[in-house]
């Protein structure tokens, strides 16, 4: 009775020790667990902030199209002036760098040699034209007598080979005094168009000869004037399609070197019959009028050739343009504010407005500065009113204007 007392606590002490310890182990293996959790997750990557840009809409704008070049101011007619006979140069009728008229004296060249030679053809006229006068009097003389029968037709058909003989030699004598008129008009030289003429090639008292290659003066037309320049040869198309809309002639305007200052307006009058192969251009030329000579031979100036006038072109802010390896593009902004780099086909770049006419539509939202932190699917922010109008007026500022593709 004593042993089964005693081993009851024994037990329940075991039993108490056992549970103690499995509670130990498990609390253990709990804390274990929540510190190899906490110790060993890796942690969660940081979001990427969104980009902070400038953008606009695309914007539906009545546009002018026109494509550009470098140009050459040209006078419309060139002529060197040249002594048409050999003479001594008596007098010059003109200043250097003056304008002139079409008929002005020029310069006249000893004219007695001329004058003899005219007098002597119209006396040699004059003598031959006496006999023609006698042999006719004696032919209708003959004529008379014949039928008389005081004459043999032998002396009429004689007399009549007379008249016509000498009248050949006075048309003949015609000619020759004509002849020395044209040769004693050479030696006044006149202007053959109005011009400008340039410095005096020949002073007076020189021999000038028909045969001299310099001449006397050099002419040049200044108004009207033209002026050359180049376009690369997909213009070709878009020029031939615009003039056969049209019955009139394109607008050509020429601008200085800086593009600032318009030079003059005029109108297309040449498009070369073909391509330049070696650069693939084509060769036009402008007809101006220069009044105030604002054009001058020699000049280079930039052109603008107006096409046509396109309604509800899709126009975006130039900078929005970016250019890659192959093609353009732009970053176009979604309802997410996140960007996607779309390809478009510039029609043409001029004043800071780019024309877009495959790639964009209407009211889209396109990025106009900061491109350069982007990639597809960047999230994008604006900046606030003050910073982006500063940001706008920067934009616009340093945008090249004037340029056509």
């Amino acid at each position: 009775m004593t042993t089964t007392t005693t081993q009851a606590p024994l037990q329940r002490r075991s039993t108490w020790v056992a549970a103690a310890t499995l509670v130990i182990v498990l609390g253990g293996g709990a804390w274990a667990l929540n510190h190899n959790n906490a110790f060993g997750a890796k942690p969660e990557a940081p979001k990427t902030p969104p980009v902070q840009v400038t953008t606009a809409r695309v914007t539906p704008q009545n546009v002018q199209v026109y494509r550009s070049g470098i140009g050459t101011v040209a006078s419309m007619a060139t002529v060197t002036v040249k002594a048409r006979i050999d003479g001594q140069l008596d007098k010059v009728g003109f200043t250097e760098g003056q304008d002139v008229k079409a008929g002005q004296l020029l310069a006249q060249l000893d004219p007695r040699t001329l004058q003899a030679q005219l007098a002597q053809a119209q006396a040699t006229k004059a003598k031959d034209e006496a006999q023609l006068a006698n042999a006719r009097a004696d032919l209708k003389r003959y004529t008379t007598l014949i039928a008389q029968d005081a004459a043999t037709q032998q002396q009429v058909d004689t007399q009549k080979a007379l008249v016509n003989q000498l009248a050949a030699t006075v048309q003949t004598d015609a000619a020759q005094v004509q002849y020395a008129e044209v040769q004693l008009s050479f030696t006044r030289i006149v202007s053959p168009m109005n011009g400008r003429v340039g410095a005096r090639l020949v002073d007076p008292g020189n021999i000038v000869h028909a045969a001299d290659a310099t001449g006397l003066v050099v002419i040049n037309q200044i108004d009207p004037i033209a002026v050359q320049f180049t376009l690369p040869e997909e213009a070709v198309q878009d020029i031939n399609r615009v003039q056969q809309q049209s019955n009139q002639p394109l607008a050509v305007v020429a601008y200085d070197r800086a593009g600032n200052q318009m030079l003059g307006a005029g109108k297309l009058i040449l498009l070369n019959n073909q391509i330049d192969t070696t650069n693939g251009t084509v060769q036009l030329k402008g007809s101006f009028a220069n009044p105030q000579h604002t054009l001058w031979p020699g000049q280079y100036v930039n052109v603008r050739l107006d096409l046509d006038r396109r309604p509800d072109s899709l126009t975006v802010p130039a900078a929005a343009v970016q250019r890659g390896q192959d093609s353009t593009y732009i970053w176009v902004v979604d309802a997410e504010n996140k960007v996607s780099n779309v390809p478009v086909h510039v029609l043409q770049i001029a004043d800071g407005v780019a024309v877009i006419d495959k790639g964009l539509a209407a009211g889209q939202r396109v990025v106009v500065d900061g491109q350069y932190k982007l990639k597809p699917g960047s999230s994008i922010v604006e900046p606030p009113p003050a910073r982006k109008a500063a940001a706008a007026s920067t934009t616009s500022g340093t945008t090249p204007s004037g340029s056509g593709n």
